[in-house]
C-alpha cells in the first residue's frame, strides 16, 4: 500500500488531504512543520511527499534540497504563492510537481496516482528485493538476516542504487536520532552486512567501497 507523507502546518488542510487519499487506498502521516522532515522520510520511506512552501521551523524549499540529497522520492509541493519565479525555485529544488492553494484534492490525488505510476519500479532487481515496512530484504528469494541499524544503512543505499553516500552523509542520513555513531560503527555495519548477503548465497558484494569517497550500493 502507497504511503503519502504530507507536510502541511494548516490542519484543516492536512486532514482535508488524508481523508481524500485515505479513500483512494493510501495510508498517510502527517507533520505540522519542516524540522522533522528529513529524519521521517529516512525512517519510513514514503512513497510520496506532498511538502508546503510556507512551514514553521524549515521551509519546503530546504526540505526538498535536503531530501534529495538522500532519496528520490516523489515530491509535490503546494503553496499560496502563484507567481513562476517561486514554482521555478520549486521546481529547481527537486520538486516533481507544483499545485497552488486553492486547489482541488480529487485532482491532486489524480496527480500523485499518475507520478507514482511513472517511477514506480526504478530501483529494479531481479534477485534483490526489500520490504520497507517489515524490514526485510531477501537475496534470491533467501532472507538476509539485518539489524535494525544495518537494515537503515542498506536502505538508504539501496533507495539510490550507485550513488556514493560518504559515512558522514551515512551518519546525518540513516541515523538522524542517533549522533554517538562514528565512522568506524559505519564500517563496521557495512562489513556485518556483507557477511549477512554472503551467508544468505551471495557471491559478488553488494555494497562496494569507494576510495576516499565512501559507499555505494550495486544492484545484481
Amino acid at each position: 500500500m502507497d504511503h503519502i507523507l504530507i507536510v502541511e502546518d494548516e490542519v484543516e488542510i492536512a486532514n482535508h488531504l488524508a481523508r481524500f487519499f485515505q479513500a483512494s487506498g493510501f495510508t498517510t502521516t502527517h507533520l505540522k512543520d519542516g524540522l522533522d522532515v528529513i529524519s521521517e522520510v529516512t525512517k519510513t520511506s514514503p512513497s510520496l511527499v506532498i511538502l508546503d512552501v510556507m512551514l514553521p521551523g524549515k521551509d519546503g524549499f530546504t526540505c526538498c534540497k535536503e531530501i534529495r540529497i538522500f532519496s528520490e522520492v516523489p515530491i509535490i509541493m503546494l503553496t499560496a504563492k502563484v507567481n513562476e519565479a517561486d514554482r521555478l525555485i520549486g521546481l529547481g529544488a527537486g520538486a516533481d510537481d507544483y499545485v497552488c492553494k486553492p486547489f482541488s484534492a480529487p485532482e491532486l490525488v489524480m496527480r500523485v496516482k499518475a507520478i507514482l505510476k511513472r517511477t514506480k519500479g526504478q530501483v529494479s532487481s531481479q534477485i534483490l528485493s526489500v520490504d520497507k515496512e517489515k524490514q526485510l530484504v531477501l537475496y534470491k528469494n533467501v532472507k538476509v538476516n539485518l539489524t535494525a541499524l544495518e537494515f537503515g544503512l542498506f536502505l538508504l543505499l539501496y533507495n539510490s542504487p550507485e550513488r556514493i553516500y560518504s559515512r558522514e552523509q551515512i551518519i546525518d542520513l540513516a541515523y538522524p536520532d542517533l549522533r554517538d555513531i562514528t565512522d568506524r560503527a559505519i564500517d563496521s555495519h557495512v562489513k556485518n552486512i556483507r557477511k549477512r548477503f554472503k551467508q544468505s548465497g551471495a557471491e559478488e558484494r553488494v555494497i562496494e567501497s569507494v576510495y576516499g569517497a565512501g559507499y555505494k550500493l550495486v544492484l545484481p
